[in-house]
């Protein structure tokens, strides 16, 4: 656990406590005054330290407070070394297709089985990248569970970006050869597993990946494949006429897992991702890696604080 101040300089303000403390001594002094000369006892020197006392914690808390201090908690994570995974979420327009206007579309399926598969692997980093007919990585292998679920749901949606050329199937996944000639994997990383999740709906194939897949380190490939036939693109509740599944989405897909010594995952037995994905890994050495926990803000307690010793200045004052 540590805590840290997000506005040290805020601390700064504490020093606003002089301007009471030279308030309250003058006013002291004068009632000091006015107590010699009727003859009156004034208060004991523990009664006004703790006004004194009092008027400076509560300009030390509310300066504490605008310091913004923050605890933050750390945890240590066992963290594969030899392995790394890169999941790549289908991004183009076909992958808002689902079973009904208020059903879950493909897309959302597949970044729910992409957090799984993060939840199954803890120890294992995992990168995402998104694809259309190029691939964009957006986070590379990372064990920090937190920064990948936030990368998931904020950095990648469907055709964001959009795909360089318009067409009514604008999916290429030919555009996977860039993950192994691209550096997308850290060179210590001597077992690299890609798993993309998609409906398989792409162009033709127009080049051989089996040479990429299979260079020194090579890549072995699991397709996750998202698709129903019965599924429909809807557009403000009705179904649009120009959109259809492609029911020849699951061939394609198996041809080239075949040629790069990789496999296909349907939908109905995505459960068997995880253990598939560890097939190809097995075991290997790790390290302990520290990522960050939670954050929280002690500002708000912090200055409901202040309000105990200053209800004991409003309290001595009063009555």
């Amino acid at each position: 656990m540590d805590i840290s101040l997000l506005t040290p300089l805020g601390a700064l303000f504490a020093l606003t406590a002089l301007v009471p403390l030279a308030v309250y001594r003058r006013r002291e002094a004068r009632a000091q005054r006015a107590r010699s000369a009727l003859g009156l006892e004034g208060p004991s020197r523990r009664s006004r330290a703790a006004h004194v006392a009092a008027l400076v914690v509560v300009c030390g808390l509310l300066g504490l407070a605008a310091a913004q201090p923050v605890v933050a908690t750390t945890r240590t994570v066992p963290e594969r070394t030899d392995a790394q995974v890169f999941v790549v979420v289908d991004t183009s327009r076909s992958m808002l297709a689902s079973a009904g206007a208020e059903a879950p579309t493909r897309f959302d399926r597949a970044r729910e089985y992409a957090l799984r598969l993060r939840d199954e692997l803890p120890e294992v980093p995992l990168g995402l990248a998104s694809m259309t007919d190029r691939v964009l990585p957006h986070l590379f292998p990372t064990t920090n569970r937190k920064v990948f679920a936030q990368t998931l749901e904020t950095s990648i949606g469907v055709e964001r970006p959009p795909p360089r050329i318009g067409a009514v199937t604008v999916t290429s996944l030919d555009a996977l050869v860039s993950i192994p000639k691209y550096g997308y994997f850290a060179p210590a990383a001597e077992k690299r597993v890609l798993v993309v999740l998609t409906d398989g709906e792409s162009r033709p194939l127009e080049q051989d990946l089996a040479e990429a897949f299979r260079r020194r380190n090579p890549v072995r490939t699991v397709f996750v494949h998202v698709w129903d036939e019965g599924e429909r693109i809807y557009n403000a509740g009705v179904a649009e006429a120009g959109y259809s599944p492609d029911t020849g989405s699951r061939e394609l897909l198996g041809t080239l897992a075949a040629s790069i010594d990789g496999e296909v995952v349907d939908e109905g037995s995505v459960g068997e991702l995880a253990g598939v994905v560890r097939g190809f890994l097995g075991s290997g050495p790790t390290i302990d890696r520290e990522h960050e926990g939670t954050r929280r803000s002690l500002m708000p307690w912090v200055t409901l604080a202040a309000f105990l010793p200053l209800g004991f200045v409003l309290l001595r004052r009063n009555f």
